[in-house]
């Protein structure tokens, strides 16, 4: 048993908020309300007096690498990741070696991640193989516990296959997810084409390999019905395309990064690879755009795209390393210090982009408050300076590592435990 005392309570779903206490048993949140105590001698109080108490974060878009690149995360480290930054709910990629493209990888995947302290999830391929030819066996591993379907990392060329997973995903009432970048349109990815790819000297990826493929699929989700997810959205008018789609009716959704409402392509030049991603960061309008989308709702979920490298890997040249950071223990300061304290939205808007909003499109039990509902929380110390320097992941490649923020993560219960603990 575990009681909560002097916080301040928010939660996005209902918009309850207020000073109240809660009293957490045997996984579930058994009561809200003032002036609680705990019976005689049983569980453990905790004083969030000063602190925000806000339901688990959910990031639909982590790859923690295993198996296969287990050198650069696994599912134990990315979970204490996850954890340490407030998340209790993680949806993982697929792009492992062998990808997640069959029951038994899924089955690995998913038991992995139920040895956790937090809520591990994963999605299954869309393509054997990641392959775009052939689609796997969707119902099979829908059956077998994935939560939606993906290639991330590798961008969906043949419209006909798109067309049918699409159908298929439909029928299942799944999301699919989708990265929009055309390689036919792109030299070198992960430096936009602009200043940033004539400082390198390099051909870029131009922001028309994203919007091409943005607007393929927004065509298809209005003509098949599906659920899609518009993954890592980088300029401003895929942003604008998903506002216009979205008046449609369409089940659109799409998610953005910290590092996309933070940064621009002047990072890349300042920080070199550690500012390397796909799709790249791109102009200060498209900062500006996402931003715009994150507030009004055109983009609905913040999404870290948490992607571990090495340390080898990040010192090769511009074009050689990987693209990539990691961003799950510095997603939710980024979000306080960029979005809420730089005055673009109040932090429950930005508590329902990290974890309402997500886990309704997956349609996981998670990101709201209520009794008899799950005890996942976090409270967060949303005035204390936080430095990141040191990381629960076992990658530290990012280009925050230094950076002066606002919030941090106190404590973290996930199923009515504490699974992390400031300090």
């Amino acid at each position: 048993m575990l009681l909560i005392k002097n916080g301040y309570m928010i939660d996005p779903k209902s918009g309850r908020q207020g000073n109240f206490d809660m009293l957490v048993n045997q996984g579930k949140i058994v009561k809200i309300d003032k002036n609680l105590t705990l019976p005689a001698g049983e569980g453990e109080e905790i004083d969030a007096t000063g602190l925000l108490v806000a339901p688990g974060l959910v990031d639909v878009h982590v790859h923690f690498r295993e198996p296969g690149f287990t050198q650069n995360e696994d599912i134990t480290t990315g979970a204490a990741a996850a954890a340490k930054g407030g998340f209790t709910t993680v949806v993982l990629m697929a792009n492992t070696k062998p990808v997640v493209d069959t029951v038994e990888t899924l089955q690995y995947v998913l038991q992995r991640g139920a040895s956790t302290d937090i809520h591990v999830t994963s999605c299954a391929n869309v393509t054997k193989g990641m392959q775009g030819k052939e689609l796997v066996p969707m119902r099979e591993l829908a059956a077998a516990g994935a939560v939606g379907f993906t290639d991330d990392g590798i961008p969906l060329m043949d419209e006909k296959v798109v067309r049918e997973a699409m159908k298929l995903a439909a029928e299942l009432d799944l999301p699919i997810s989708f990265h929009e970048e055309n390689p036919a349109l792109i030299q070198n990815n992960g430096i936009n084409r602009g200043k940033a790819s004539a400082y390198f000297g390099i051909g870029g990826s131009p922001r028309e390999a994203e919007i091409t493929l943005v607007e393929r699929d927004l065509k298809l989700a209005l003509e098949t019905g599906a659920c899609i997810d518009i993954q890592h959205i980088s300029t401003m008018e895929a942003v604008e395309l998903v506002r216009q789609a979205k008046k449609k009716g369409c089940n659109i959704h799409a998610e953005a990064t910290p590092h996309h409402f933070t940064l621009t392509e002047e990072a890349a030049i300042q920080y070199g690879t550690l500012a390397k991603m796909n799709p790249p960061l791109r102009e200060e309008k498209d900062r500006i755009a996402i931003i715009q989308g994150l507030v009004d709702g055109t983009i609905d979920m913040i999404a870290t795209d948490h992607a571990p490298h090495t340390a080898e890997e990040k010192a090769k040249s511009i074009t050689e390393a990987p693209s990539g950071i990691i961003g799950l223990e510095t997603a939710l300061a980024l979000g306080i210090t960029e979005l809420v304290n730089g005055g673009y939205m109040t932090i429950e808007t930005l508590l329902r982009r990290m974890s309402t909003d997500p886990a309704a499109m997956y349609h996981l039990d998670a990101g709201y408050l209520e009794e008899d509902g799950p005890a996942d929380i976090i409270l967060i110390d949303t005035n204390a300076d936080f430095v990141p320097e040191a990381y629960a992941s076992k990658a530290s490649n990012t280009p925050f590592t230094g950076w002066k923020l606002k919030g941090e993560v106190a404590v973290t219960i996930c199923d009515g435990k504490i699974v992390y603990r400031r300090g």
